[in-house]
C-alpha cells in the first residue's frame, strides 16, 4: 500500500486560499480517480476537489470551515501498489513549506509559545500559525472580534489586528483601570435590534452560505464608502436599430447572441480610459490606480443570489470579443461552473437592473472599487427632437444610467463627468459600423 497526499490545487493567479465547506467522502470510503472528495469555497464561488488517484480515504486533515492554503495537504489517500505515490509538486508547495519552517523557527525562539488548544473558541490552523509567528497571546487572540461564521476569527481579522496592533497596544494599560472600577463599563454598546415576531403560519428560512457572504459584503460596503449617485438619461435609439439589424447575421457568423450588454460594456471601458481615476481602489489613506481595466458584470443566479464575474482587460476587446466574454461568463455563472479566478481582480462593476424592468437604481459599490454603474430598462418615450427645420415630438428609445461612487475619493465633478462620457459614447453610436 502507498499513501497519496491530496493537496489543495491552484485555482487561479489571484486565489491563495479556500474554505472547506463540505466533505463528500468520509474516512474509510473508496474513491475513484477524478471523483470529487470535498467541496471548497473561494469568495462566492463553490467548487469541488477531485482525487488524482484511486484508493481509500484514510485521513482528513482539515475540518469544515477551516481555511486551507493552496498547496497544503488536505487529505491522505491509500492506494494499491508498493510504490509510494508522489504527487506533482504544485507551485505553491515551496511557499507552504517555507511558512511551516518559519513557524517552527519562531516556536523555537519563543520558549513560552501560546497554547491555543486551551481556548474554548475555534481557531483555524492558518490563524494559529500567524498568531504564533507574530507572538500574539491566547488572551489577545480571544479578544479579537471575528467576522467569520459564529464570530470566528479569520485571516483578515487577524491581519487587521496586527496592522493596528501598535495603536491598540497604547490602550492596554487602561484595562487594569477598567477592572479596578467595574462601575465604568467600556464595552461597545450595540443598538438594540428591533424585535421580530414569528406567527404560526410564518416560514423561517436559514440563509445559505452565499447569501450570508453577500449580506456581509453589502453592509461592509455601505459602512466603508460614502455612497453618492449621479443619474443621466441616454437616447439609445441608434443602438436599438443597429442591433435589430445585425443580431441575426451576428449570431450566424459568430455563433453568439448579441445582447445590449457588450455594447454598454464597450462604452464603459472607453470612458474608464478617459477617466482613469474612476479605475482605482482605496487602501486606507492611499489610492491604488489600476493599470488594467477589468469590468465586473453582476449576474443573477437561478437561486436568487448574485455573483460578479470579471471581464479581464475589457478595453482591449472589440465588440465580438466582448460579446463572447459576456455570454461565456453569464452562461457559466448560471450553470454554477465559474472558476474562482473568474470573480477576482475587478476594477469597476456594471449591473443591469433593467433586466428586471427597473428604470434606474442605486447600486452598492463592490469593494474595494470606487464606482458601479446600473443600466436601466430601455423604454419608448416621447422626446423633443431637434432638427435644422425646428423641434418636433417623436418616439425615442431611452434608458437611465445610475452611477454610484465613493465620495471619499470621487467628487461630483468626476463621478458626473464619467457617466456623462458613457452616455456620449452610447448616443454617438454609429449605425453603419461593422461588428
Amino acid at each position: 500500500m502507498a499513501k497519496f497526499e491530496l493537496k489543495l490545487p491552484k485555482m487561479g493567479e489571484s486565489v491563495a486560499e479556500a474554505t472547506v465547506t463540505n466533505w463528500l467522502k468520509n474516512v474509510g470510503d473508496t474513491i475513484e480517480m477524478d471523483e470529487a472528495v470535498l467541496e471548497i469555497a473561494t469568495d462566492k464561488v463553490d467548487s469541488e476537489v477531485p482525487s488524482e488517484v484511486a484508493g481509500t480515504l484514510v485521513e482528513i486533515l482539515f475540518n469544515v470551515d477551516d481555511v486551507v492554503q493552496v498547496g497544503q495537504t488536505i487529505a491522505i489517500i491509500e492506494t494499491a501498489g508498493g510504490a509510494v505515490a508522489t504527487p506533482e509538486v504544485k507551485a505553491a508547495t515551496p511557499v507552504a513549506v517555507a511558512e511551516i519552517a518559519k513557524t517552527m523557527e519562531t516556536a523555537k525562539e519563543t520558549v513560552t509559545a501560546a497554547d491555543f488548544s486551551a481556548s474554548d473558541k475555534f481557531f483555524s490552523p492558518l490563524v494559529k500559525n500567524i498568531a504564533k509567528e507574530e507572538g500574539i497571546s491566547l488572551a489577545e487572540l480571544e479578544a479579537i472580534a471575528g467576522s467569520g461564521k459564529d464570530g470566528r476569527v479569520n485571516k483578515e481579522d487577524l491581519l487587521n489586528y496586527i496592522k493596528n496592533r501598535g495603536t491598540q497596544a497604547v490602550a492596554q494599560p487602561t484595562v487594569a483601570t477598567v477592572q479596578a472600577t467595574p462601575a465604568t463599563p467600556t464595552a461597545k454598546v450595540e443598538a438594540p435590534k428591533a424585535p421580530v415576531s414569528v406567527n404560526g403560519g410564518d416560514e423561517v428560512i436559514e440563509m445559505d452560505r452565499m447569501r450570508k457572504l453577500i449580506a456581509g459584503y453589502m453592509v461592509a460596503s455601505v459602512q466603508t464608502s460614502a455612497h453618492v449617485q449621479s443619474f443621466i438619461e441616454v437616447d439609445v435609439t441608434n443602438i436599438v436599430k443597429w442591433r435589430d439589424k445585425v443580431k441575426g447575421p451576428f449570431e450566424k457568423r459568430e455563433g453568439e447572441k448579441l445582447t445590449f450588454t457588450p455594447i454598454m460594456m464597450e462604452a464603459v471601458a472607453k470612458a474608464l480610459k478617459d477617466f482613469p481615476m474612476m479605475n482605482i481602489s482605496v487602501d486606507g489613506d492611499t489610492i491604488i490606480k489600476r493599470k488594467n481595466i477589468n469590468l465586473g458584470m453582476a449576474a443573477a443566479l437561478p437561486n436568487g443570489n448574485l455573483i460578479v464575474p470579471v471581464i479581464k482587460n475589457a478595453d482591449q476587446l472589440n465588440l465580438v470579443g466582448m460579446a463572447k466574454a459576456v455570454n461565456d461568463l453569464g452562461g457559466r455563472a448560471k450553470a454554477g461552473k465559474l472558476k474562482p479566478d473568474d470573480t477576482q481582480g475587478g476594477t469597476y462593476t456594471v449591473t443591469n437592473v433593467g433586466t428586471f424592468g427597473s428604470v434606474f437604481g442605486t447600486p452598492i459599490i463592490n469593494q474595494p472599487q470606487v464606482g458601479i454603474l446600473a443600466l436601466g430598462a430601455i423604454r419608448k418615450v416621447p422626446a423633443v427632437i431637434e432638427t435644422p427645420e425646428g423641434d418636433f415630438i417623436g418616439i425615442r428609445q431611452k434608458m437611465f444610467l445610475s452611477h454610484s461612487y465613493d465620495h471619499r475619493v470621487v467628487d461630483g465633478a468626476l463621478g458626473g463627468s464619467f457617466v456623462k462620457r458613457v452616455a456620449e459614447y452610447l448616443e454617438a453610436f454609429d449605425v453603419n459600423r461593422d461588428y
